[in-house]
């Protein structure tokens, strides 16, 4: 049976009674040629766990499982759980749980995964557009023990993740992802290879986490304050915007730029993280 393509996209659909929803991101992928760049991208091993969020019908979830020693595929939607039972019935290494990948502890599971020879951990999903940002900072700063994450997001999004300083795509998301990953868009993903067929376009963007940090930071969530002050108020320059750090204000942001070797009348786009970085350094030693 081809899960992916659109007769058995729909007849599982009819046979379920099953309604797709909006608010989960609930579009199927019925493109054979994306779905393998997908797999190919993850760089599965025979050793390896792969981590799904959102398998939906199973279709990557199969071909994962084929690739990799186990899947575990987290699914918040009980009404999917019967379908995934049907079209992964051939597949003994996946796991499903249902379960908000929010509120999963994503290290607790791999842990006791590595128990029985674990390798690597590889993180593929679909992810919902609204809700994508958050879930990829959560794997971030819960320090996720994993070598990559390969995600499906709006085209939008991935563009602005893997920007560069001075580009007007380059924002928040783009500087604090690259603090913890490379990021690389694997394939870009038209809108009419869904069912149903979402508004915009996506791509799927691989997050290679770094095994060290670009920049040395002595309070992470200070350094971070930074980046989220600094283009909080884009338009501003930085001796304004980061002002919106608690417990700063124009003058100190004046002088810690000074100190920084930094113009205070530049703008958050034009910085790169080691620049983010001093700002962050300077002012802790300030004891903000």
């Amino acid at each position: 049976m081809k899960l992916y393509a659109p007769s058995t996209v729909n007849e599982i659909r009819k046979r379920y009674g099953f309604h797709t929803s909006k608010s989960l991101g609930q579009n199927f992928l019925t493109d054979k040629a994306i779905i393998d760049q997908i797999i190919e991208g993850a760089d599965i091993g025979p050793e390896d766990l792969v981590i799904e969020i959102g398998p939906g019908l199973g279709v990557i979830t199969w071909e994962a499982a084929q690739k990799a020693k186990k899947v575990i595929a987290v699914e918040i939607d009980k009404k999917l759980l019967p379908i995934l039972a049907e079209t992964l019935a051939d597949c003994p290494n996946v796991e499903i749980l249902n379960q908000d990948i929010l509120k999963t502890d994503v290290n607790q599971l791999i842990a006791e995964e590595r128990k029985h020879g674990i390798r690597q951990v590889k993180i593929l999903g679909n992810l919902p557009y609204y809700i994508t940002t958050p879930i990829i900072m959560k794997l971030l700063e819960d320090g996720v023990e994993a070598e990559s994450i390969t995600v499906m997001m709006q085209k939008e999004v991935a563009e602005r993740i893997q920007s560069s300083p001075g580009k007007k795509t380059y924002g928040a998301i783009s500087a604090a992802v690259q603090y913890y990953c490379q990021p690389e868009i694997v394939v870009n993903v038209p809108r009419d290879v869904f069912i149903p067929q979402p508004n915009v376009d996506s791509a799927v963007l691989k997050l290679t986490l770094r095994k060290e940090k670009p920049v040395e930071v002595t309070d992470r969530n200070l350094f971070m304050a930074c980046i989220k002050a600094g283009f909080g108020q884009r338009r501003k320059t930085l001796a304004n915007s980061l002002t919106g750090i608690d417990g700063v204000g124009k003058e100190l942001a004046s002088q810690v730029l000074e100190a920084c070797g930094i113009d205070s009348s530049r703008r958050a786009e034009t910085l790169d993280l080691n620049e983010f970085a001093v700002i962050a350094n300077e002012l802790k030693k300030r004891e903000v």
